[in-house]
């Protein structure tokens, strides 16, 4: 079964990006007192980590727990295995590594969607995960 579309897909992302960003703003928010409430600055890689972690941490509990981030529940689209079973946190991780190095190439992990057969994606194909149409009840 094909996955959804590029454009889906794209929606998708945008959607949760804008929720992430709240959250990411949220959480430096926080952690900025420890920092005598100046910004963060390059030498501190303590930062970036911590704002990656938030990150995993926002999409593997959504993607482990119903399979749906709130912009893929707007599509009625789920992340699950290739046999659509739920996923793990380890494919969970793997999933969400892999899609920051599919927009580190310009892209090409997400643009490889559109000429795989079954519109999967660089993420896809190593965490052996795929975005599915909800089944109609």
């Amino acid at each position: 079964m094909k996955s959804p579309g590029f454009f889906r897909h794209m929606a998708i992302v945008i959607y949760d990006s804008l929720l992430l960003l709240a959250i990411l703003i949220l959480a430096t928010a926080i952690i900025l007192p420890f920092n005598k409430g100046e910004a963060f600055t390059s030498a501190q890689f303590f930062f970036p980590l911590y704002l990656i972690s938030i990150s995993f941490f926002f999409y593997g509990w959504f993607w482990t727990h119903g399979g749906q981030t709130l912009g893929m529940k707007t599509w009625k689209i789920r992340v699950q295995t290739f046999n659509r079973q739920p996923i793990t946190w380890i494919q969970a991780f793997k999933r969400f590594i892999l899609a920051i190095f599919s927009w580190g190439f310009i892209g090409l992990g997400f643009f490889w969607m559109l000429i795989d057969k079954k519109n999967h994606t660089w993420h896809d194909r190593f965490s052996k995960t795929a975005l599915f149409f909800e089944k109609k009840s």
